[in-house]
């Protein structure tokens, strides 16, 4: 196994691991034109998938899928052989078996909740797992098994969670809930506003104020120079009716 090709599917087996909590053992779901390519390439499924994922892998298949190998003759009694060995998982279509695609398509809705690998050569079947988000798919190419990369329907959903602007229904209730306990909301979900709590006077109000200090030398204030200017006139008045006095006598 070439160390890139192993490196590129480490790479992917962690976007799925982060985003979408995969965890072994890995489940894989295989449709018949999946075992039919490993046996025309001679691909030891179960010895080599788990190397390759880097991890232990469950392969199972389901009831309509064995149905429809059965179906098509001698021509895939080999991959029948081979599907036979993997569990099979119970589908909704006990009474009335559909194609092994659309069973496929059916074990993967509601987002996937089993966490779900699909292992197929369908090409119509891959594109439509590739619209589904967190989904990883498997492929025979080159006489090996190939981990696809995730499809831009699963980077989208990503990008959303990480920008918060997907975030599930008990998330929500959650963060209302934590709103509450902290007093930011009231039931009806109105914002709480907060009280100012009583606090003492500010305490830069309490300080005493400082007298101003008179200078040494300052000027006399204009009033006190009114008050000499007035003297020193009233002195020169008396003066001069004075010599004027003494003239007349």
């Amino acid at each position: 196994m070439g160390v890139t090709r192993q490196k590129h599917a480490k790479k992917i087996m962690g976007f799925y691991k982060h985003n979408f909590q995969f965890r072994e053992p890995f489940q894989v779901l295989l449709d018949g034109t999946f075992c039919q390519a490993a046996l025309r390439n001679k691909i030891q499924i179960r010895e080599q998938l788990p190397g390759y994922l880097d991890g232990a892998a469950q392969l199972c298949t389901t009831r309509c899928v064995i149905k429809e190998l059965e179906s098509l003759g001698k021509a895939l009694y080999g991959a029948k052989l081979i599907a036979q060995r993997f569990q099979v998982r119970n589908c909704s279509h006990h009474k009335n078996p559909v194609s092994g695609s659309a069973c496929l398509l059916s074990m993967i809705e509601d987002g996937n909740p089993h966490h779900f690998f699909i292992a197929t050569q369908d090409q119509d079947l891959s594109n439509k797992v590739k619209r589904k988000p967190g989904i990883p798919l498997l492929f025979i190419i080159q006489n090996t098994m190939v981990l696809d990369k995730p499809s831009p329907k699963s980077l989208a959903f990503v990008q959303k969670l990480q920008t918060s602007q997907l975030v599930p229904e008990y998330q929500k209730q959650s963060i209302v809930e934590l709103k509450e306990k902290e007093g930011l909301v009231k039931q009806g979900g109105e914002k709480r506003r907060k009280r100012k709590r009583a606090g003492g006077p500010n305490p830069l109000s309490c300080l005493k104020k400082k007298k101003k200090k008179t200078q040494e030398g300052q000027e006399p204030s204009a009033e006190k120079k009114k008050r000499r200017k007035r003297k020193r006139n009233r002195v020169k008045a008396e003066a001069m009716q004075s010599v004027q006095k003494n003239e007349g006598e």
